[in-house]
Protein backbone atom coordinates (compact mmCIF):
# COMPACT_ATOMS: atom_id res chain seq x y z
CA UNK A 1 0.00 0.00 0.00
CA UNK A 2 1.39 3.12 -0.59
CA UNK A 3 1.75 6.15 1.56
CA UNK A 4 -0.96 8.10 -0.32
CA UNK A 5 -3.49 5.03 0.24
CA UNK A 6 -2.56 4.64 3.78
CA UNK A 7 -3.21 8.34 4.22
CA UNK A 8 -6.72 7.98 2.32
CA UNK A 9 -7.58 4.67 4.21
CA UNK A 10 -6.95 6.37 7.69
CA UNK A 11 -8.95 9.43 6.64
CA UNK A 12 -12.00 7.41 6.09
CA UNK A 13 -11.13 5.76 9.30
CA UNK A 14 -11.28 9.01 11.20
CA UNK A 15 -14.46 9.77 9.01
CA UNK A 16 -16.71 7.24 10.23
CA UNK A 17 -15.36 7.15 13.64
CA UNK A 18 -16.45 10.97 13.78
CA UNK A 19 -19.74 10.09 12.25
CA UNK A 20 -20.53 6.98 15.10
CA UNK A 21 -19.54 9.42 17.70
CA UNK A 22 -22.10 12.21 16.39
CA UNK A 23 -24.55 9.82 16.52
CA UNK A 24 -23.51 8.18 20.20
CA UNK A 25 -23.23 11.92 21.60
CA UNK A 26 -27.17 12.59 20.77
CA UNK A 27 -28.30 9.89 22.96
CA UNK A 28 -25.51 10.25 25.68
CA UNK A 29 -27.00 14.33 25.82
CA UNK A 30 -30.32 12.64 27.33
CA UNK A 31 -28.59 9.35 29.10
CA UNK A 32 -29.22 9.62 33.11
CA UNK A 33 -26.73 10.67 35.54
CA UNK A 34 -27.59 7.03 36.94
CA UNK A 35 -26.70 5.33 33.47
CA UNK A 36 -23.38 7.77 33.16
CA UNK A 37 -22.76 6.50 36.72
CA UNK A 38 -23.59 3.31 36.22
CA UNK A 39 -20.75 2.66 33.43
CA UNK A 40 -18.42 4.23 35.60
CA UNK A 41 -18.39 2.17 38.96
CA UNK A 42 -18.57 -0.74 36.07
CA UNK A 43 -15.52 0.61 34.57
CA UNK A 44 -13.67 0.73 38.11
CA UNK A 45 -14.24 -2.84 38.62
CA UNK A 46 -13.06 -4.03 35.51
CA UNK A 47 -10.06 -2.23 35.60
CA UNK A 48 -9.27 -4.43 39.14
CA UNK A 49 -10.67 -7.77 37.71
CA UNK A 50 -8.10 -7.39 34.80
CA UNK A 51 -5.48 -5.74 36.01
CA UNK A 52 -3.22 -8.65 34.73
CA UNK A 53 -4.40 -8.49 31.55
CA UNK A 54 -3.48 -4.68 31.58
CA UNK A 55 -0.30 -4.87 32.96
CA UNK A 56 0.54 -7.59 30.16
CA UNK A 57 -0.79 -5.17 27.56
CA UNK A 58 1.23 -2.43 29.25
CA UNK A 59 4.24 -4.56 28.89
CA UNK A 60 4.43 -4.34 25.38
CA UNK A 61 4.81 -1.26 24.86
CA UNK A 62 7.65 -1.00 27.92
CA UNK A 63 9.72 -3.25 25.71
CA UNK A 64 8.93 -1.67 22.85
CA UNK A 65 9.79 2.36 24.68
CA UNK A 66 13.26 0.36 25.65
CA UNK A 67 14.07 -0.34 21.97
CA UNK A 68 13.39 3.30 21.48
CA UNK A 69 15.71 4.07 24.10
CA UNK A 70 13.12 6.34 25.33
CA UNK A 71 14.41 8.56 28.06
CA UNK A 72 13.53 7.60 31.76
CA UNK A 73 10.96 9.85 32.40
CA UNK A 74 8.81 8.87 29.48
CA UNK A 75 8.54 5.56 30.69
CA UNK A 76 7.81 6.03 34.04
CA UNK A 77 4.83 7.65 32.88
CA UNK A 78 4.02 4.84 30.40
CA UNK A 79 4.30 2.15 33.28
CA UNK A 80 0.90 0.86 34.49
CA UNK A 81 1.38 -0.69 37.97
CA UNK A 82 -1.33 -2.14 40.37
CA UNK A 83 -0.99 0.86 42.23
CA UNK A 84 -2.04 2.61 39.08
CA UNK A 85 -4.66 0.69 38.25
CA UNK A 86 -6.14 1.17 41.92
CA UNK A 87 -5.66 4.89 41.64
CA UNK A 88 -7.70 4.97 38.10
CA UNK A 89 -10.24 2.98 39.67
CA UNK A 90 -10.70 5.37 42.66
CA UNK A 91 -10.89 8.14 40.22
CA UNK A 92 -13.26 6.57 38.61
CA UNK A 93 -15.37 6.25 41.64
CA UNK A 94 -14.61 9.84 42.89
CA UNK A 95 -15.83 10.58 39.24
CA UNK A 96 -19.31 8.97 39.58
CA UNK A 97 -19.99 10.55 42.92
CA UNK A 98 -19.83 14.19 41.59
CA UNK A 99 -22.93 16.22 40.54
CA UNK A 100 -24.04 15.80 37.66
CA UNK A 101 -23.91 19.10 35.30
CA UNK A 102 -26.21 18.08 32.59
CA UNK A 103 -29.19 20.20 32.88
CA UNK A 104 -28.46 22.41 35.78
CA UNK A 105 -30.24 25.93 35.28
CA UNK A 106 -29.71 28.99 36.36
CA UNK A 107 -31.70 31.30 38.37
CA UNK A 108 -34.97 32.50 36.82
CA UNK A 109 -35.86 35.72 35.34
CA UNK A 110 -39.43 36.37 34.58
CA UNK A 111 -40.09 39.06 31.95
CA UNK A 112 -42.86 41.34 32.21
CA UNK A 113 -45.13 40.09 30.51
CA UNK A 114 -44.62 36.62 32.31
CA UNK A 115 -42.19 34.84 29.62
CA UNK A 116 -39.44 32.98 32.23
CA UNK A 117 -36.24 32.76 31.00
CA UNK A 118 -33.36 30.70 32.16
CA UNK A 119 -29.62 29.04 30.99
CA UNK A 120 -29.38 25.48 30.74
CA UNK A 121 -25.90 23.06 31.27
CA UNK A 122 -25.81 21.21 28.15
CA UNK A 123 -22.78 18.83 27.08
CA UNK A 124 -20.35 20.35 24.14
CA UNK A 125 -21.28 17.17 21.43
CA UNK A 126 -18.18 15.10 20.62
CA UNK A 127 -14.62 16.03 22.06
CA UNK A 128 -11.36 14.85 20.97
CA UNK A 129 -8.50 14.39 22.92
CA UNK A 130 -5.18 13.82 21.86
CA UNK A 131 -2.39 13.02 24.34
CA UNK A 132 1.08 11.20 25.38
CA UNK A 133 2.44 8.42 27.20
CA UNK A 134 0.43 8.56 30.30
CA UNK A 135 -2.23 5.69 29.84
CA UNK A 136 -4.40 6.73 32.82
CA UNK A 137 -5.62 9.68 30.62
CA UNK A 138 -7.46 7.14 28.57
CA UNK A 139 -9.40 6.25 31.35
CA UNK A 140 -9.68 9.82 32.89
CA UNK A 141 -10.62 11.32 29.78
CA UNK A 142 -13.49 8.51 29.25
CA UNK A 143 -14.63 9.24 32.88
CA UNK A 144 -15.19 12.71 32.30
CA UNK A 145 -16.83 12.98 29.08
CA UNK A 146 -19.36 9.78 30.07
CA UNK A 147 -19.98 12.09 33.20
CA UNK A 148 -20.59 15.44 31.60
CA UNK A 149 -22.81 13.74 28.29
CA UNK A 150 -20.15 14.30 25.69
CA UNK A 151 -19.70 11.56 23.29
CA UNK A 152 -14.97 11.38 22.93
CA UNK A 153 -12.74 9.89 20.21
CA UNK A 154 -9.33 9.07 22.29
CA UNK A 155 -5.92 9.10 20.28
CA UNK A 156 -3.03 8.45 22.84
CA UNK A 157 0.68 8.10 21.19
CA UNK A 158 2.17 5.53 19.79
CA UNK A 159 4.40 4.53 22.67
CA UNK A 160 1.13 3.68 24.67
CA UNK A 161 -0.83 1.75 21.97
CA UNK A 162 -1.44 -1.55 23.26
CA UNK A 163 -2.41 -0.17 26.94
CA UNK A 164 -4.56 2.60 25.21
CA UNK A 165 -6.27 -0.72 23.27
CA UNK A 166 -6.60 -2.51 26.55
CA UNK A 167 -8.03 0.20 28.10
CA UNK A 168 -10.22 0.56 25.41
CA UNK A 169 -12.01 -2.81 26.18
CA UNK A 170 -12.41 -2.09 29.84
CA UNK A 171 -14.55 1.33 29.06
CA UNK A 172 -16.33 -0.67 26.00
CA UNK A 173 -17.90 -3.31 28.58
CA UNK A 174 -18.70 -0.41 31.01
CA UNK A 175 -20.46 1.28 28.15
CA UNK A 176 -22.67 -2.05 27.78
CA UNK A 177 -23.22 -2.62 31.12
CA UNK A 178 -24.99 0.78 31.57
CA UNK A 179 -26.74 0.52 27.94
CA UNK A 180 -25.40 2.89 26.35
CA UNK A 181 -23.87 3.26 23.09
CA UNK A 182 -20.31 1.47 22.61
CA UNK A 183 -19.82 4.38 20.27
CA UNK A 184 -19.59 7.36 23.27
CA UNK A 185 -16.14 6.47 23.46
CA UNK A 186 -13.93 5.43 20.67
CA UNK A 187 -10.09 4.61 20.97
CA UNK A 188 -8.46 5.37 17.55
CA UNK A 189 -7.20 2.11 16.51
CA UNK A 190 -3.91 3.48 14.69
CA UNK A 191 -0.80 4.75 14.97
CA UNK A 192 -0.68 6.57 11.97
CA UNK A 193 0.50 10.45 12.85
CA UNK A 194 -2.48 11.51 10.03
CA UNK A 195 -5.36 10.22 12.28
CA UNK A 196 -4.32 13.21 14.46
CA UNK A 197 -4.32 15.42 11.22
CA UNK A 198 -7.72 14.14 10.23
CA UNK A 199 -9.22 14.41 13.73
CA UNK A 200 -8.46 18.08 13.90
CA UNK A 201 -10.48 18.99 11.07
CA UNK A 202 -13.53 17.04 11.50
CA UNK A 203 -15.59 20.44 11.84
CA UNK A 204 -19.07 18.17 11.01
CA UNK A 205 -18.37 15.80 13.78
CA UNK A 206 -15.94 16.79 16.26
CA UNK A 207 -17.11 20.09 18.61
CA UNK A 208 -13.73 20.64 21.05
CA UNK A 209 -9.85 19.32 20.68
CA UNK A 210 -8.24 18.94 24.02
CA UNK A 211 -4.83 18.42 23.74
CA UNK A 212 -2.33 17.06 26.01
CA UNK A 213 1.33 16.94 25.76
CA UNK A 214 4.39 19.00 25.20
CA UNK A 215 4.70 22.27 24.00
CA UNK A 216 5.64 20.61 20.52
CA UNK A 217 2.06 18.85 19.98
CA UNK A 218 0.39 21.94 20.81
CA UNK A 219 2.16 23.82 18.71
CA UNK A 220 1.38 21.46 15.52
CA UNK A 221 -2.11 21.20 16.40
CA UNK A 222 -2.58 25.34 16.90
CA UNK A 223 -1.64 25.37 13.40
CA UNK A 224 -3.52 22.50 11.63
CA UNK A 225 -6.73 22.24 13.85
CA UNK A 226 -9.85 23.57 12.23
CA UNK A 227 -11.64 22.53 15.09
CA UNK A 228 -11.16 24.58 18.22
CA UNK A 229 -8.74 23.90 20.86
CA UNK A 230 -8.85 23.80 24.56
CA UNK A 231 -5.16 24.15 25.37
CA UNK A 232 -2.21 25.73 27.12
CA UNK A 233 1.47 25.65 25.44
CA UNK A 234 3.40 25.67 29.07
CA UNK A 235 3.50 27.09 32.02
CA UNK A 236 5.83 29.82 33.06
CA UNK A 237 4.48 30.15 36.56
CA UNK A 238 5.69 32.85 39.47
CA UNK A 239 6.08 33.29 42.97
CA UNK A 240 6.21 36.95 44.15
CA UNK A 241 7.47 37.04 47.70
CA UNK A 242 6.35 40.93 48.57
CA UNK A 243 7.88 42.94 51.40
CA UNK A 244 4.91 42.25 53.69
CA UNK A 245 5.46 38.48 53.35
CA UNK A 246 5.98 36.30 56.61
CA UNK A 247 9.70 34.88 55.72
CA UNK A 248 9.12 32.14 57.19
CA UNK A 249 6.07 31.34 55.43
CA UNK A 250 7.71 32.50 52.69
CA UNK A 251 10.41 30.04 52.56
CA UNK A 252 8.10 26.67 52.89
CA UNK A 253 6.14 28.01 50.14
CA UNK A 254 8.96 28.57 47.63
CA UNK A 255 10.44 25.27 48.31
CA UNK A 256 7.14 23.45 47.99
CA UNK A 257 6.11 25.28 44.74
CA UNK A 258 9.61 24.53 42.95
CA UNK A 259 10.52 20.86 44.35
CA UNK A 260 6.82 19.10 44.51
CA UNK A 261 7.25 17.96 41.09
CA UNK A 262 9.54 19.23 38.79
CA UNK A 263 7.62 17.73 35.64
CA UNK A 264 4.30 19.52 36.07
CA UNK A 265 3.05 22.55 34.35
CA UNK A 266 2.22 23.91 38.06
CA UNK A 267 5.84 24.27 39.12
CA UNK A 268 7.23 27.33 39.95
CA UNK A 269 9.95 28.51 37.30
CA UNK A 270 10.87 32.24 38.06
CA UNK A 271 11.24 33.26 41.65
CA UNK A 272 10.69 37.33 42.37
CA UNK A 273 11.85 38.64 45.84
CA UNK A 274 11.43 42.42 47.51
CA UNK A 275 15.08 43.61 47.70
CA UNK A 276 13.96 44.81 51.23
CA UNK A 277 13.76 41.27 52.16
CA UNK A 278 15.68 39.83 49.81
CA UNK A 279 19.35 39.76 52.02
CA UNK A 280 17.05 37.94 54.81
CA UNK A 281 15.18 35.58 52.95
CA UNK A 282 17.32 34.48 49.83
CA UNK A 283 20.70 32.85 51.63
CA UNK A 284 18.91 29.86 53.75
CA UNK A 285 16.08 29.62 50.86
CA UNK A 286 18.96 29.18 47.86
CA UNK A 287 20.74 27.00 50.81
CA UNK A 288 18.26 24.36 50.69
CA UNK A 289 16.79 24.69 47.19
CA UNK A 290 20.60 23.41 46.44
CA UNK A 291 20.78 20.62 48.94
CA UNK A 292 17.45 19.83 47.08
CA UNK A 293 19.31 19.30 43.56
CA UNK A 294 17.91 22.84 41.94
CA UNK A 295 20.17 24.86 39.64
CA UNK A 296 19.67 28.16 40.29
CA UNK A 297 20.27 31.31 37.79
CA UNK A 298 19.82 34.82 39.18
CA UNK A 299 20.19 38.69 38.33
CA UNK A 300 23.13 40.26 39.79
CA UNK A 301 21.76 41.47 42.62
CA UNK A 302 20.86 37.48 43.12
CA UNK A 303 24.33 36.56 42.87
CA UNK A 304 26.14 39.32 45.18
CA UNK A 305 23.83 37.81 48.08
CA UNK A 306 24.06 33.89 47.15
CA UNK A 307 27.34 31.96 45.65
CA UNK A 308 26.76 29.32 43.55
CA UNK A 309 24.60 30.69 41.47
CA UNK A 310 24.63 31.04 37.50
CA UNK A 311 23.99 34.35 35.92
CA UNK A 312 20.21 34.56 34.55
CA UNK A 313 19.28 35.34 30.88
CA UNK A 314 16.71 36.43 29.19
CA UNK A 315 16.06 33.00 27.80
CA UNK A 316 15.51 31.74 31.21
CA UNK A 317 13.04 34.44 32.34
CA UNK A 318 11.15 32.85 29.38
CA UNK A 319 11.40 29.55 30.11
CA UNK A 320 9.34 26.48 31.02
CA UNK A 321 12.25 24.40 32.81
CA UNK A 322 10.23 21.39 33.83
CA UNK A 323 13.89 20.96 35.82
CA UNK A 324 15.21 21.14 39.31
CA UNK A 325 16.25 25.04 37.64
CA UNK A 326 15.07 27.74 38.90
CA UNK A 327 15.17 31.97 37.82
CA UNK A 328 15.55 34.02 40.82
CA UNK A 329 15.25 37.83 40.46
CA UNK A 330 15.51 40.75 43.01
CA UNK A 331 12.90 43.42 42.31
CA UNK A 332 12.62 46.79 43.25
CA UNK A 333 8.60 47.13 44.24
CA UNK A 334 5.46 45.36 43.80
CA UNK A 335 4.89 46.85 40.37
CA UNK A 336 8.20 46.07 39.00
CA UNK A 337 7.24 41.94 39.76
CA UNK A 338 4.02 42.27 38.08
CA UNK A 339 5.16 44.16 35.10
CA UNK A 340 8.35 40.95 34.86
CA UNK A 341 5.00 38.44 35.57
CA UNK A 342 3.04 40.32 32.41
CA UNK A 343 6.26 40.35 30.12
CA UNK A 344 6.94 36.89 30.84
CA UNK A 345 4.68 35.10 31.78
CA UNK A 346 2.55 32.34 30.11
CA UNK A 347 -0.71 33.55 31.97
CA UNK A 348 -1.11 29.76 33.34
CA UNK A 349 -0.77 30.61 37.54
CA UNK A 350 1.12 32.47 39.81
CA UNK A 351 1.57 33.40 43.60
CA UNK A 352 2.16 36.41 45.76
CA UNK A 353 3.24 35.87 49.54
CA UNK A 354 2.46 38.86 51.30
CA UNK A 355 0.89 39.12 54.78
CA UNK A 356 -0.70 42.68 53.39
CA UNK A 357 -4.47 42.44 52.28
CA UNK A 358 -4.47 45.06 49.88
CA UNK A 359 -1.55 43.79 48.40
CA UNK A 360 -2.85 40.64 47.79
CA UNK A 361 -6.16 41.87 46.37
CA UNK A 362 -4.95 43.97 43.97
CA UNK A 363 -2.35 41.45 42.64
CA UNK A 364 -5.21 38.66 42.11
CA UNK A 365 -7.18 41.38 40.50
CA UNK A 366 -3.91 42.93 38.68
CA UNK A 367 -2.12 39.58 37.31
CA UNK A 368 -3.69 38.37 34.13
CA UNK A 369 -3.14 34.39 34.09
CA UNK A 370 -6.08 31.57 34.88
CA UNK A 371 -5.26 30.98 38.64
CA UNK A 372 -3.90 33.39 40.80
CA UNK A 373 -3.10 32.82 44.12
CA UNK A 374 -2.30 34.13 47.73
CA UNK A 375 0.13 32.75 50.03
CA UNK A 376 0.06 29.43 48.02
CA UNK A 377 2.47 27.40 46.07
CA UNK A 378 1.57 27.46 42.48
CA UNK A 379 1.61 23.32 42.58
CA UNK A 380 -1.38 23.45 43.40
CA UNK A 381 -2.38 24.09 39.89
CA UNK A 382 -4.53 20.89 39.55
CA UNK A 383 -8.54 19.98 39.17
CA UNK A 384 -8.61 17.65 42.41
CA UNK A 385 -6.81 20.70 44.63
CA UNK A 386 -9.49 22.68 43.30
CA UNK A 387 -12.36 20.44 43.93
CA UNK A 388 -13.56 19.47 40.87
CA UNK A 389 -12.69 15.98 41.52
CA UNK A 390 -10.74 15.61 37.98
CA UNK A 391 -9.73 17.87 35.03
CA UNK A 392 -9.16 16.82 31.40
CA UNK A 393 -6.55 19.36 31.11
CA UNK A 394 -5.35 23.03 32.56
CA UNK A 395 -6.72 26.01 29.73
CA UNK A 396 -4.90 29.53 29.34
CA UNK A 397 -7.75 29.93 26.66
CA UNK A 398 -9.59 33.40 27.61
CA UNK A 399 -13.36 31.43 25.76
CA UNK A 400 -15.15 29.10 27.45
CA UNK A 401 -13.08 27.41 29.72
CA UNK A 402 -9.99 29.04 31.47
CA UNK A 403 -7.88 27.05 34.16
CA UNK A 404 -8.45 23.41 35.43
CA UNK A 405 -11.01 22.27 33.02
CA UNK A 406 -13.56 19.84 34.93
CA UNK A 407 -17.17 18.63 34.59
CA UNK A 408 -18.71 21.91 34.33
CA UNK A 409 -16.11 22.98 31.59
CA UNK A 410 -16.95 20.35 29.59
CA UNK A 411 -20.31 21.67 29.59
CA UNK A 412 -21.48 24.44 28.13
CA UNK A 413 -25.31 26.75 28.21
CA UNK A 414 -27.89 27.26 26.32
CA UNK A 415 -30.99 29.28 26.36
CA UNK A 416 -34.70 27.63 27.84
CA UNK A 417 -37.68 29.93 27.98
CA UNK A 418 -41.29 29.00 29.34
CA UNK A 419 -43.83 31.11 28.39
CA UNK A 420 -47.69 30.66 28.53
CA UNK A 421 -48.48 32.05 24.83
CA UNK A 422 -47.57 35.13 25.07
CA UNK A 423 -47.21 36.95 21.52
CA UNK A 424 -44.20 39.48 20.94
CA UNK A 425 -45.41 43.54 20.22
CA UNK A 426 -48.70 42.58 22.30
Amino acid sequence: MTTTDTQTSTTELMLAIGKKAKAAARILRNATDKQKSTALLQMADLLLEKKDELIAANRKDLEAAKERNLAAALVDRLTISETTIQSMATGLRQIAAMPDPVGKRSETIVRPNGMMVAQMRVPIGVIGIIYESRPNVTIDAAALCIKSGNATILRGGSEAFHSNQALGEVILEGLRAAKLPEDCVQVVPTTDRAAVGSLVTMTDYVDVIVPRGGKGLIERLSQEASVPLIKHLDGNCHLYIDKDADLAKAHAVAINAKTYRYGICGTMETLLVHHEVAPALLPDLCADLQQKGVELRGCERTRNLVDDIKEATDEDWETEFLAPILAIRIVDSYDQAVDHIALYSSEHTESIVTENLNTALRFQKEVDSSSVYVNLPTCFADGFEYGLGAEIGISTNRLHARGPVGLEGLTTEKWVLTGNGQLRGQ
